[in-house]
């Protein structure tokens, strides 16, 4: 099938200098994630659980990550 140059497909090419693109919004979707686990923020109503062995280990379990994928990226960029 032959189509005219000007016709593109959904998602089929990249937008050149668009500067947001999905993982960027990943990140950001992560990022905002992460604060509001360690900072414990909720919605009004809900039950408090920032300071509970629960939100403790997983804050642990937060920070080990980070350290992990600190030194990944250490690694990667010294060679």
């Amino acid at each position: 099938m032959n189509r005219p140059s000007s016709t593109r497909l959904a998602g089929s090419t990249l937008v050149a200098g668009s500067g947001m693109n999905w993982l960027v919004w990943l990140g950001l979707a992560v990022l905002v994630t992460a604060i509001a686990a360690v900072t414990g923020i909720k919605p009004k109503g809900t039950r408090h659980v920032a300071h509970s062995r629960m939100m403790g280990m997983g804050r642990v379990f937060l920070v080990i990550l980070v350290v992990i994928f600190a030194y990944l990226a250490f690694r990667a960029r010294s060679g």
